[in-house]
């Protein structure tokens, strides 16, 4: 399916997500998953392979999902997992059509002979940090989930992305966008700038340097990345597409890099996706400088929404991401919580197998990781 063809379709529906796109498809097929692309018409539903054409003008499309499927080896049978990253895509509070789509995808995994299917839809269960006075309930994001849990459903204990998110409302004056920060960010941005900060748009010849920082950040903060390869897939696979696209903002001081993010745009949002930084010229608080050119960048690009892509799964201070969220809380935006990732398990004992030996896999996984990660920038 062409690229413009699929993009076209899915952003025209609500929540469209860059995982959904072609791009992240084809990132996604050169690391042995295979995009499958599912659309749901007035009275049908089909599926189709990456060369099957599509003629836009002919489709009324009411929802559409990118699954990603992997084989999973068996001497007995050649199972499946399913992967919908942020998918499916529809209007969410329609019953009859979510029941058309949850009922199809049911009867695809089963064909398939997947051990699961996962999804992950950005279905909004309630705003505001819990217990607090801005917490807000969305009732349409509950009935999802309780017609979820009576089909079976399972919340998944393998979260693949967050599950809750802070947006920051980009349909203000950048004199607006400013009051809604905290005090505290809007000093430190300011202080960035006093300092000798400056921001620019990152080209390739800046990749290989990214990751080197990307690197160095990760065995600082105590996180788990993947090798060069495949970011430089991503962010070469995105930089070359005109919609979706991203760009590298990286922050310079007295003549060197010193942090950088990866913004992702597409249907008229951005996606602060990566973020690195260097040891040294901390003090000089680059990365608030760099969300706010972000934050004025998107906006230029007629983006709606800057999505700082995660927060905690438990607003306390006990959750691994609670620095991370009281930096992003000052920079104005809203909490949103969504329904996370479900599986649907056509055979339960399949299932329960596969979920007992994964995490241990997983854990083997990281431990190698992170020691390819020291190795790749000259560590212990």
């Amino acid at each position: 399916m062409q690229t413009s063809i699929w993009n076209q379709l899915i952003a025209s529906l609500p929540n469209p997500h860059f995982l959904q796109t072609y791009e992240w498809a084809q990132v996604k097929a050169k690391y042995g998953w295979k995009p499958i692309y599912l659309l749901w018409f007035d009275k049908s539903f089909q599926s189709y392979t990456p060369d099957q054409l599509v003629p836009l003008d002919q489709l009324d499309v009411h929802a559409a999902c990118l699954v990603l499927k992997r084989t999973v080896f068996s001497r007995l049978a050649q199972p499946c997992i399913l992967y919908a990253p942020k998918g499916p895509l529809l209007d969410w509070s329609n019953e009859s059509l979510r029941d058309r789509v949850l009922d199809d995808l049911q009867s695809f995994a089963k064909k398939q002979g997947a051990i699961f299917l996962k999804i992950d839809p950005d279905v909004v269960l309630g705003t505001g940090v819990p217990a607090s006075e801005d917490e807000r309930v969305d009732n349409g994001g509950q009935v999802v989930m309780s017609e979820l849990k009576r089909r079976g459903w399972r919340y998944s204990s393998d979260q693949i992305q967050f599950k809750n998110t802070i947006l920051i409302d980009l349909c203000t004056s950048e004199d607006e966008m400013l009051t809604r920060m905290k005090q505290k960010t809007r000093y430190n941005i300011r202080l960035a700038d006093k300092k000798g900060v400056t921001v620019r748009i990152g080209t390739k010849a800046d990749l290989p340097m990214l990751y080197k920082m990307y690197a160095e950040t990760s065995v600082r903060d105590g996180f788990v990345i993947r090798d060069e390869g495949y970011y430089q897939t991503v962010w070469q696979t995105f930089m070359q597409s005109d919609q979706p696209d991203t760009e590298p903002l990286i922050a310079e001081a007295n003549g060197g890099v010193i942090a950088a993010i990866f913004v992702f745009y597409f249907a008229r949002r951005a996606y602060y996706v990566y973020g690195m930084s260097r040891e040294a010229h901390r003090e000089k608080m680059p990365n608030y400088l760099l969300q706010w050119e972000a934050m004025k960048h998107a906006r230029s690009r007629g983006c709606l929404v800057y999505d700082l892509w995660g927060a905690p799964d438990e607003f306390n201070e006990s959750d691994s991401m609670w620095g991370v969220f009281r930096f992003k809380e000052g920079l104005g935006g809203q909490v949103v919580r969504t329904l996370g990732a479900w599986d649907y398990a056509p055979n339960a004992f399949r299932y329960q197998i596969y979920s007992e030996i994964l995490p241990r896999v997983l854990d083997v996984m990281r431990s190698r990781g992170k020691q390819k990660t020291r190795q790749a920038i000259g560590g212990a």
